[in-house]
């Protein structure tokens, strides 16, 4: 059985993502205040990056909630949805690749961390998806997917049972979050026509 910090964190992790979907405000908060939870539980369970990632997070939502709270914010039904070229995702993928590697060795030696490549590698491409999502990039839904697939390995790795869970739960909203940006974003585009 879960802790009951991990069943809230869960809890508003999820309002988190299905408020995102719907582009609302509020699940900044709700984001923050499960981050701020797991950033408790992953720094108890030798994840030290997953920790300092789910504090940055916290952060992160004190600016999406105001970036989301703007005139022509997704709240006003304007669209923001935008998309980025292929290049430069290529070019973000070797960047990631060369910071997780760059960093797993001093992840090894000073923090005892578990899986160093993986932790580092999850939160570059975390705290990149994270701001594509206060920005309103389209392709954050498809970060997110490869995100919440390699969280609920790595949480798994450590008996976080109930965090996998959320991260799955997550998964599964990424997929419906790409599907209803995309529809969003070509509806909008079919206006501008």
């Amino acid at each position: 059985m879960g802790s009951l910090a991990e069943v809230l964190a869960v809890a508003f992790g999820i309002g988190y993502a299905l408020l995102a979907v719907r582009r609302n405000r509020w699940a900044w908060v709700f984001g923050a205040l499960s981050s701020a939870l797991l950033a408790w539980l992953a720094g108890r369970s030798g994840l030290p990056l997953q920790s300092g990632l789910q504090t940055l997070y916290v952060g992160m939502a004190v600016y999406g909630f105001w970036q989301w709270s703007q005139p022509s914010s997704p709240q006003d039904g304007a669209s923001m949805i935008r998309r980025w070229p292929f290049f430069l995702h290529v070019s973000i993928a070797i960047l990631i690749l060369l910071v997780a590697i760059f960093l797993a060795p001093w992840l090894a030696v000073s923090t005892a961390g578990s899986w160093p490549r993986l932790d580092a590698a999850v939160t570059c491409a975390s705290l990149l998806a994270t701001w594509m999502t206060t920005r309103s990039v389209l392709e954050n839904w498809l970060y997110w997917l490869v995100v919440n697939a390699a969280s609920m390995f790595l949480y798994g790795a450590q008996g976080l049972w109930f965090v996998v869970g959320l991260y799955a739960v997550y998964f599964v909203i990424a997929v419906i979050g790409w599907r209803e940006w995309l529809a969003r974003y070509r509806l909008d585009e079919s206006r501008k026509l």
